[in-house]
């Protein structure tokens, strides 16, 4: 009997009707990840006519992916460093994989310049063992010699999840390394076997759907309008909770860059990064922020992923949606999201809209 995907297992049975390639997707755990909601995006899309699509604020890449497995040409874009790596690698990458040969290498690669011992020197007695940390600092030297920029994204890729699953709670706000262990698989295993496992798993997501792709990082307003549809997933003001992404990702997001260009505030217990400013996160800039992101984009089918559970409500992104698009529909789902402990649980039942302009 052929076993149930993890995306089968989580969405059935409205999961049939995803694309299959959508299965070999490496699943991020993620704050706000739609991937539980895939279903619902995947309907709502199938019914609006496009060939080309936007995903400005791509985060885990999951919806990136979706649309190029409905055969969309695809830009995946966010401001932060590692999310653009995982698109990279499973976005705009059609065909590159690591061969046996590359995967030795980078197994066999070791850190010899002091510079390349940043990790293990920076973050020692923090998230990792010593062996651990040195392990991603091997890793990072040998990817840094690969030649092909698709290559560098899988093995990246691969590096990252692996990290994120030697973590308990996927998190990285708290630094001793010896905290909630509990005997689960991805806590035993050490960042190498990880990475064996992940490398095998980047390349079984990597596929072409006959169109050429783009992954970038930066500014959601530097993105050029021009895509038939532009899907919008930003970061949210909370209603209480902090949302901070480099809060909780900062590890993974110097990771991905192996931490060059990163202001990192080394008073801090667990070494974070410092926050950039996003005016989507803040009350008195989010409004103006939405105003400039719909006019942006005016000229494309604009679909605005949001919750119940943040500012501005509802009417207002209603209303300044209204200002470029002709019609403004809002589609309704309640969703709990899975994030968080137990306790927390309650307060993540959200109303989900889908507001689309077109």
């Amino acid at each position: 009997m052929k076993p149930i995907s993890e995306i089968q297992m989580l969405l059935l049975p409205e999961a049939q009707s995803l694309p299959a390639e959508l299965e070999n997707f490496p699943r991020f755990r993620y704050m706000g990840s739609k991937f539980r909601l895939l279903p619902w995006i995947h309907a709502t899309l199938s019914e609006i006519g496009f060939d080309s699509a936007a995903d400005v604020f791509s985060g885990s890449g999951v919806v990136s992916y979706l649309l190029k497995t409905m055969g969309k040409q695809v830009h995946s874009n966010d401001s932060l460093a590692f999310p653009s790596v995982l698109t990279t690698a499973t976005v705009a990458n059609s065909a590159t994989r690591l061969s046996p040969n590359d995967l030795n290498y980078l197994l066999e690669s070791k850190a010899s310049a002091p510079q390349e011992r940043f990790i293990r020197d920076t973050f020692e007695g923090i998230f990792y063992t010593p062996e651990e940390l040195s392990s991603l600092d091997d890793l990072w030297s040998g990817i840094r010699q690969l030649d092909s920029p698709f290559k560098r994204a899988v093995a990246l890729a691969a590096l990252l999840r692996s990290a994120i699953k030697r973590q308990p709670r996927g998190l990285f706000t708290v630094s001793d390394p010896s905290r909630y262990q509990d005997g689960r698989r991805d806590l035993q295993l050490s960042v190498r076997e990880h990475f064996i496992e992940q490398v095998e798993i980047y390349n079984a997501a990597v596929f072409s759907n006959g169109k050429r792709n783009v992954s970038t990082s930066g500014d959601v307003f530097n993105v050029k309008p021009g895509s038939d549809l532009v899907y919008m997933d930003p970061p949210y003001v909370p209603m209480a909770d902090d949302n901070c992404y480099i809060k909780r990702y900062h590890f993974l997001e110097g990771l991905a860059c192996y931490w060059e260009g990163k202001e990192m505030m080394m008073n801090t217990k667990v070494r974070k990064i410092a926050k950039t400013f996003t005016p989507f996160a803040y009350r008195h800039t989010a409004v103006e922020a939405f105003d400039q992101l719909f006019r942006h984009f005016a000229d494309s089918i604009q679909v605005l992923s949001y919750s119940s559970n943040a500012y501005p409500d509802l009417e207002t992104l209603r209303s300044l949606m209204g200002r470029y698009k002709k019609s403004v529909e809002v589609l309704e789902k309640e969703h709990r999201y899975h994030f968080g402990t137990h306790a927390a649980a309650k307060r993540n039942v959200v109303q989900e809209y889908l507001i689309i302009g077109s």
